[in-house]
């Protein structure tokens, strides 16, 4: 949101003085105001109460419960919300409630003047559960229609959360370019709707706005400040403008949802832990897949779950002989093989005397510091020479030996030797040890260092 200069003063001021964080409204006339389709409230079914429209209700179906002892059962498969409401608010004008809803008395063996009457709301009657497959499937082509007009589109203008490249043309150009070059996959183009909101969503977690941030203009400067809708300051100026919505910039990993003090400590935690990609249980995302919307009162992982089923069912080939073979990690200094990191360290440091953990902490090295390491011993093995003393030996079983018993295995070489960007390059292709170091010092935000520099994009 931007606002001028001579606002801020206007603002501070009133930051510091009792403000509204609620919208208000006037009493409406006697006849009441018409509640139409277009209008962004939702009135209750029985008064004339209003209420804005948001995407659980839950201010209006907690005041319906206990104004009215009125309970609609699973709100979340209603399709819309508010022409749902507009509906049952008509017809139980018609009709008594009692013609629609069963009844539940609560505290039925109390006295009769301490029980209550509840009415419930649901799809068991075949009204309401007609309305709500019409609204399921007129929901479904206004979501076809949105898609259809975002395939061919080709207006899109977007820029890459991870190169801070920009695209222009149709959204798919966008999406295969953060797949193929960033591995970050959101789901083929033609999967997605309201492409413009999701890539937005996904651009806000990875983003860190500050609340106030200042900005030259050619004719007067202004500054930017972002608030919720609900706190919007009702300013005269003429050159202020508002944005309504609220932006919350939180450094978030989009898959494990964990949260980091700087981009950058964010940008190396999603590329380590191969982390681009986004969370399928995150509900938030669900709106924004065309296979939420194809069947009446189902996800995706239901809608998904029965077409695997009907592979398997389909599945002629036999796979019960099919063993998998989990890898292994292979010994710095033997042939001998583990299937887990903890059995290799252990295994090193009895039969070896080699501690990786210990050095690893002891030198402070983090994850590209372990595998130039690795690499370094990884070559100085495979050529025979002790990486203390530099002698060459015939085998490496006469090497292995020297080592043991000069206790060389257990001393690094200065840290310039072994410390060069040659070994970044693995010196066997398949060596999954590398696939298995890790770097605890960015696994939670609270680790991460006070000192990480950040850089200007």
């Amino acid at each position: 949101m931007l606002l001028c200069r001579p606002c801020q003063a206007q603002i501070i001021s009133m930051m510091n003085t009792e403000c509204i964080l609620e919208p208000l409204s006037l009493p409406e006339s006697p006849g009441g105001v018409a509640a139409v389709e277009s209008s962004p409230y939702v009135p209750c079914i029985f008064c004339k109460e209003c209420y804005l429209l948001a995407e659980q209700n839950q201010l209006l179906l907690k005041h319906m419960i206990i104004e009215h002892k009125l309970v609609i059962a699973d709100v979340k498969l209603v399709a819309d919300f508010q022409r749902y409401i507009l509906y049952w608010k008509k017809r139980f004008t018609e009709q008594p409630i009692t013609d629609f809803c069963s009844v539940i008395r609560t505290n039925s063996e109390a006295p009769l003047e301490e029980q209550d009457n509840y009415f419930l709301l649901c799809d068991v009657l075949p009204e309401d559960r007609l309305l709500r497959e019409q609204l399921q499937q007129k929901r479904l082509r206004e979501i076809l229609e949105q898609q259809q007009q975002e395939r061919y589109d080709t207006s899109f203008h977007g820029m890459c959360m991870f190169c801070d490249q920009e695209f222009t043309g149709n959204r798919s150009v966008l999406l295969n370019h953060m797949a193929r070059e960033h591995a970050f996959n959101i789901g083929l183009p033609d999967n997605i709707v309201n492409c413009y909101e999701f890539l937005s969503v996904l651009q806000n977690k990875l983003d860190n706005e500050p609340l106030f941030r200042y900005s030259h203009h050619s004719s007067h400067k202004y500054f930017m400040i972002t608030v919720p809708s609900a706190q919007l300051f009702s300013l005269s100026h003429p050159f202020c403008w508002f944005s309504s919505k609220y932006k919350i910039h939180s450094l978030q990993c989009l898959y494990c949802e964990k949260v980091f003090r700087d981009k950058n400590t964010l940008k190396d935690h999603m590329r380590k832990k191969q982390h681009r990609r986004i969370n399928a249980k995150n509900k938030e995302y669900d709106r924004f897949y065309i296979i939420n919307y194809l069947e009446f009162g189902k996800s995706w992982e239901e809608v998904q779950s029965e077409d695997d089923r009907e592979l398997l069912d389909n599945l002629e080939e036999d796979w019960s002989d099919w063993e998998e073979h989990p890898m292994c990690a292979v010994c710095l200094f033997c042939e001998q093989q583990a299937d887990t990191t903890e059995k290799l360290y252990f295994h090193m440091q009895n039969s070896h005397g080699f501690d990786f953990l210990k050095i690893k902490s002891e030198h402070g090295l983090n994850f590209y510091q372990q595998v130039k390491l690795v690499n370094f011993i990884r070559r100085e093995i495979h050529h025979c020479r002790c990486y203390k003393c530099q002698e060459k030996f015939q085998s490496k079983t006469e090497l292995i030996s020297h080592m043991e018993e000069t206790k060389h295995i257990t001393f690094l070489p200065a840290r310039s030797t072994w410390d060069q960007p040659q070994y970044y390059f693995p010196t066997y292709e398949n060596d999954t040890l590398l696939c298995t170091l890790s770097d605890s010092e960015d696994l939670t935000a609270e680790d991460s260092s006070e000192d990480v520099p950040v850089f200007a994009p």
